[in-house]
């Protein structure tokens, strides 16, 4: 098979990903309405989990296909990305507003949670017992959401939308055929193309695997930077990230153990480091600056030079 199409395959699986977790959401979230769930509970769990699908199903694939090293850098690069990059391009366009809740409470969680995950993989693996650890503390984080949006200290909406249930339930058995496709074709392509050029996986999942199932992310938090309202940007992509942690390694790690490579050791220590960098950056203004932004993203830079010319 032709290098060429290995690359359509994986830009198709990339479009499937994005768009089969919009609909999704859409249809969930609508499912959900009908049957008069409260619109906190949609915005909460469902909506927030969609955004993590992408990082979920390609990560899920790679552990049953054999590729660790996808799995758990689709997770880490995803991580460093949504941080240094996405929050580093939209803080250059336009300085970011950070909520308190967030600077009190989800960004130090983000770190402890940065801490933990590679504790658990110090052994080699992330195994059954590491994804229940990680599914308790999803539980915890949940339940902080829950309280927090319920004393009024921050809105949580939803974005369901008012469809009838056939319509729903086409768009969400659809959308996870579409997610499931297409996390088949990224992991096949994405392995075949870092075989081609003598590339590792894991460089292939903590770079291009990452940027594709980041998209959403990338595009939602830039075009809220060029419309001002780039308030949102920090809260969603923390939130964003610990939900990759928790939610998508623990997931698949109860579904299948993972094999955790020591050199993703390093990656997890330096996501760890950008997590502390955006809590320095924000913790006395309530603020992500253009000069913070301009230092995640020459920080990510030299990460890249890093895993592509220096990493073994």
């Amino acid at each position: 098979m032709s290098l060429v199409l290995q690359f359509l395959l994986l830009v198709l699986g990339f479009a499937l990903l994005v768009k089969g977790a919009d609909f999704f959401v859409d249809g969930a979230a609508g499912i959900a309405k009908k049957f008069g769930i409260p619109d906190l509970v949609i915005g909460l769990t469902i909506v927030a989990m969609g955004t993590s699908a992408p990082e979920a199903a390609v990560s899920i694939a790679g552990a049953f296909k054999g590729s660790a090293d996808i799995s758990i850098g689709n997770v880490v690069g995803s991580n460093l990305l949504n941080v240094l990059v996405i929050l580093g391009l939209a803080a250059v366009i336009i300085p970011i507003a950070v909520s308190v809740s967030t600077v009190k409470y989800e960004i130090p969680f983000l770190i402890a949670i940065s801490v933990l995950f590679p504790i658990l993989g110090m052994d080699g693996t992330m195994s059954r017992i590491d994804g229940i650890i990680l599914w308790i503390c999803f539980i915890a984080y949940l339940i902080y959401l829950f309280k927090m949006a319920k004393n009024g200290k921050e809105e949580e909406e939803s974005s369901a939308k008012d469809i009838s249930i056939p319509m729903a339930l086409l768009l969400t058995v659809g959308g996870a055929v579409m997610i499931v496709f297409g996390s088949d074709f990224a992991v096949d392509s994405a392995s075949t193309i870092a075989r081609t050029f003598g590339m590792s996986e894991r460089f292939i999942g903590l770079t291009i695997v990452a940027l594709g199932t980041s998209l959403p992310e990338l595009f939602t938090s830039v075009t809220a930077a060029r419309k001002g309202n780039a308030d949102i940007a920090i809260g969603n992509i923390v939130g964003s990230n610990i939900f990759n942690y928790l939610f998508v390694i623990g997931t698949s790690a109860l579904i299948i153990p993972i094999n955790f490579a020591s050199n993703f050791i390093v990656d997890a220590i330096i996501a760890l480091a950008a997590a502390v960098f955006l809590w320095f950056c924000v913790f006395k203004d309530r603020e992500l600056a253009r000069i913070g932004g301009s230092a995640m993203l020459i920080g990510y830079a030299a990460y890249f030079v890093y895993i592509a010319f220096i990493a073994v």
